[in-house]
């Protein structure tokens, strides 16, 4: 069955800036399954995945050096036609009112749905609808290659003469104005959106911020945005919530366009947390887009007797290779139970203005004139939010990791050896009784929800630390 398209304008009218108004023909949902069909049995769970095409008129921007200023719109539209990706609940009694639609990230060259990724079981868990939105075109022409009947049409560049990325702004205003409605179809079916929180993660999370400092001024469409892992020094002179999640390896890059907290703002920065983790790279194994090799460092090399530590790390051993890093790669630390409870904190703030809580930052140091992360004997961070994996250690967790690719991306995760862990752990009930503190202080605090807070202590209690 080939698809009917959705069309859709930019969405942005404003006194200075004439555009056509959205207008949708019809919408159908699209036969098979699309790329990066999600893995989770939604149907079970009141749930349905649906694709659409959205096709419009979109302009290029100059944005300013200065990104605290609007940008200033081309006169000339261009046409796009593109994707977006609905997952929503089936019924209004099961919909909480709040929509994320995500930037898809398209750094490793397909669409990368990050935020989905980590939260997705958490937004059907809490009656969240989730959409991703293919703006930009290295994502697009990949869908064009691994599917040329499904997705020859799209096309995000006019034909090759729009470059950089130009219309993405206007593209992710559309599938806003969508989301909304507006148009003449709703791609949400039955549901109405009453809050719709824009995010993205890393490159998109870069876009995101040029786009809510200087396009998204001109005609609002998004009630909030999440910046996670990325985004400069933000502008809080528009009524749109700003929040930032940061891990670990983010911060050091954040450093200078760190900004206080306000009734607009926030930025929580999680300890031990790194900027690729195991779970991305677990939800990308599942869907066959990464073989689980990525995810599993291979076996260091025994050093020979006598010979003492030799560099791969403060436990010894010797430096990789662990898949090109050298340190055993990807943080264990579920940076994405602060990630649920942040969306949570979010449609609260949007509905009926609870602040959000603050959350102290992760301590940093200036070691001559380059600034470093304040870490413990164990190599393991000081400060922001500490989740019971990583403040009741059994491993080194850090954001920090060198080697080729990626890997300066995707931390370090290194298992303490038993003597170690029998000295911090007088016995299993020990190790249990910490946890439980760690966690019911981060669940009162606000930084995790009660469901995650059960599973860090389940998993505690099945356990071996502590066990002789």
């Amino acid at each position: 069955m080939k698809p009917q398209t959705l069309l859709a304008s930019s969405a942005l009218v404003a006194a200075a800036v004439c555009v056509v108004a959205a207008a949708v023909t019809g919408a159908t949902r699209i036969g098979g399954r699309g790329f990066n069909a999600s893995v989770m049995d939604l149907a079970t769970q009141g749930y349905v995945e649906e694709e659409f095409f959205v096709a419009g008129s979109a302009r290029t921007y100059d944005i300013p050096r200065d990104q605290m200023l609007n940008g200033t719109p081309a006169e000339a539209p261009h046409p796009f036609k593109t994707r977006i990706v609905v997952r929503r609940p089936i019924s209004a009694a099961r919909f909480n009112g709040t929509v994320v639609v995500e930037w898809t990230n398209v750094s490793e060259g397909f669409d990368n749905e990050v935020e989905w990724f980590h939260s997705g079981e958490h937004f059907v868990r809490a009656g969240y609808a989730w959409v991703g939105v293919s703006a930009q075109n290295v994502g697009v022409s990949t869908l064009k290659q691994r599917n040329a009947d499904r997705y020859s049409s799209l096309d995000v560049t006019d034909g090759g003469t729009v470059m950089g990325d130009g219309l993405s702004y206007d593209i992710f205003s559309a599938a806003g104005a969508a989301v909304r409605g507006k148009g003449g179809v709703n791609v949400m079916g039955a549901l109405k959106a009453d809050r719709v929180i824009a995010s993205g993660h890393s490159q998109s999370a870069g876009r995101l911020a040029t786009y809510f400092n200087s396009v998204h001024p001109l005609a609002p469409v998004y009630d909030a945005v999440v910046l996670h892992g990325g985004g400069g020094k933000m502008r809080t002179d528009q009524p749109v919530k700003i929040w930032k999640l940061l891990s670990e390896t983010d911060v050091l890059a954040q450093v200078a366009s760190r900004q206080p907290d306000s009734d607009k703002f926030r930025t929580w920065e999680v300890a031990g947390a790194s900027h690729l983790d195991i779970r991305h790279a677990t939800e990308l194994v599942k869907l066959g887009l990464r073989s689980r090799d990525t995810m599993l460092p291979n076996p260091p090399p025994a050093p020979a007797a006598g010979a003492g530590r030799r560099g791969g790390g403060p436990f010894g051993g010797a430096p990789g290779p662990y898949n090109g890093c050298n340190h055993p790669p990807l943080s264990r630390i579920p940076s994405e139970y602060v990630q649920n409870a942040l969306y949570d904190h979010m449609a609260r703030w949007l509905k009926d203005g609870t602040p959000p809580p603050t959350a102290p930052p992760i301590d940093i140091k200036t070691d001559g004139e380059r600034p470093a992360i304040v870490r413990d004997s164990f190599f393991n961070a000081l400060g922001g939010i500490r989740l019971a994996e990583h403040d009741v250690a059994t491993a080194v967790n850090s954001g920090e990791n060198t080697g080729s690719g990626f890997c300066f991306l995707t931390g370090w995760h290194e298992d303490f050896d038993k003597a170690r862990l029998s000295a911090l752990y007088s016995s299993h009930a020990a190790y249990v009784s910490a946890v439980k503190a760690t966690t019911e202080k981060n669940l009162k605090a606000g930084y995790i929800v009660k469901a995650d807070a059960d599973k860090t202590i389940a998993a505690a209690e099945r356990s071996e630390i502590g066990k002789s």
